[in-house]
């Protein structure tokens, strides 16, 4: 027999979910939109290296030998081949980045779903729907919605 809650007659997911459990899927869709961001960041000032490592070895002979980092070993090779391999690495960096910044807004459209959907606030932030309340309470915490910190 099948356990309750499980299988073919559990709900659907973001129907009828307790408090706790709105709060850690909106904790870990942030958490995720936090670590795209971080890797675009991250991406993006490899990209900066590469640009500047590509201006600086255009302007030196392209017989002179230079020293370029393969899986953890240093190798010796010129600039003329080195320079191709960079730019090739920097259009892909760029690349990675578009699809980054793609994913990036799909996750913060999905945030923002979940959010509208759950009636979540922030703590400290105001509930732009509602007007200001008169009373001990203050207008925090309206019925039916969560409050996140």
């Amino acid at each position: 027999m099948a356990e309750p809650g499980k299988g073919r007659g559990a709900a659907p997911a973001g129907k009828g979910l307790s408090a706790e459990q709105v709060v850690s899927r909106f904790n870990r869709l942030r958490q995720d939109q936090r670590g795209l961001a971080s890797k675009a960041a991250e991406l993006e000032l490899e990209l900066n290296e590469h640009s500047l490592v590509i201006e600086t070895l255009r302007e030196v002979d392209p017989t002179r030998k230079c020293f370029r980092m393969v899986g953890g070993v240093l190798v010796e090779r010129t600039v003329k081949e080195v320079l191709p391999a960079l730019e090739s690495n920097r259009e892909q960096i760029s690349k990675l980045i578009e699809a980054l910044a793609q994913q990036l807004q799909a996750k913060g459209r999905e945030l923002s779903e979940f959010r509208e959907r759950h009636n979540i606030r922030l703590v400290g932030e105001d509930d732009p729907k509602a007007a200001p309340r008169d009373g001990p309470e203050g207008g925090k915490g309206g019925p039916g919605g969560v409050l996140v910190s």
